[in-house]
């Protein structure tokens, strides 16, 4: 059955005060920002600060892209993330190996499997979005490949364009999916369950980085992620851990569920952004695009949320949706 929900931000005080925290944090940011490079930079180039500035930059328009979503509405928020589903599989598509005898394949998963995927979870129908991808898609991707005679590298092509729909569709699409759960008492407020995600998956990601910054000495896995030390992985995880478990008003959760599932969620984002590091490494570039400035493309921005947001949805519907 359809549910509407309605845009929280209108009538709930805590996400006014996620939003208002958040707007503060970036400000804080921009401010720390301009000083560094008056003070430090003096106005010149400088690679570091200009890098920091330039992600900064980009986290506003991000910010903000995701809060007009949330104040329209779940139509709006599941239009935003077939959008970075979109940009995310075109990345993927741009450095893998395809043939024209792939074109077929391709427009299915473009112009077919994508909008689908997000259609089923606007009309939530769980059964059917949850088997959609994985199973049917998978088995009609090969045939139409198939069905243009070119066997070079066919299992490789084949793998890689379930691989893509798999992570740029599949994965994503479990965010704005979890505006179909029907948690008791918790009606009306299921956006703020993406918010919670958004958080903790992106918080863990710059707590990990400032954490290697000021301590980080041993790598975790030079050959993928050379900038990734075990000191900032540890720092990172439980510093987002504890802003997990801050956030619990904002959940169905306890403060000890809250830490619990913001430590699974650190540990998944972690362990998908080596996964999605190896990928890069092996297609020998170190951003999948350009399209976001300070922070390469999408994929960039989604690699820690691919493998968090499917872990997160089947949780909460495991444990809390009766």
């Amino acid at each position: 059955m359809l549910k509407l929900t309605m845009p929280v931000l209108l009538h709930d005080d805590m996400t006014r005060w996620l939003f208002g925290g958040t707007l503060a944090v970036l400000l804080l940011a921009s401010l720390i920002g301009g000083v560094l490079k008056w003070r430090v930079a003096r106005g010149q180039p400088h690679g570091v600060i200009d890098n920091l500035n330039s992600r900064i930059k980009a986290w506003w328009v991000m910010i903000l892209l995701i809060g007009l979503s949330f104040v329209l509405g779940k139509t709006a928020v599941i239009l935003l993330f077939t959008f970075m589903s979109f940009a995310a599989l075109r990345e993927y598509i741009t450095l893998a190996y395809t043939r024209a005898g792939d074109h077929m394949a391709m427009a299915l998963m473009f112009y077919v499997a994508l909008p689908m995927q997000y259609f089923l979870i606007w009309i939530e129908w769980y059964g059917l979005f949850s088997i959609f991808i994985p199973v049917h898609v998978f088995l009609v991707l090969p045939i139409l490949a198939s069905l243009r005679g070119d066997t070079t590298r066919f299992l490789e092509r084949t793998a890689k364009m379930q691989w893509g729909l798999m992570i740029c569709v599949f994965c994503v699409s479990h965010v704005p999916a979890l505006l179909t759960l029907n948690i008791p008492g918790y009606q009306g407020r299921e956006l703020l369950l993406i918010a919670y995600l958004i958080v903790v998956v992106q918080g863990s990601d710059v707590l990990q980085y400032v954490w290697g910054k000021l301590l980080g000495r041993r790598k975790v896995a030079p050959e993928l992620s050379p900038s990734k030390t075990i000191e900032g992985l540890v720092g990172g995880v439980l510093s987002a851990t504890l802003l997990g478990a801050a956030l619990y008003p904002i959940t169905p959760f306890t403060p000890w569920q809250s830490a619990l599932i913001a430590l699974a969620i650190c540990l998944m984002g972690f362990l998908g952004g080596l996964v999605m590091s190896a990928i890069k490494r092996d297609r020998g570039v170190k951003d999948w695009g350009t399209l976001i400035e300070g922070h390469g493309g999408m994929l960039d921005r989604l690699d820690s949320v691919v493998f968090a947001a499917p872990m997160f949805f089947h949780v909460i519907r495991f444990w809390w949706v009766p």
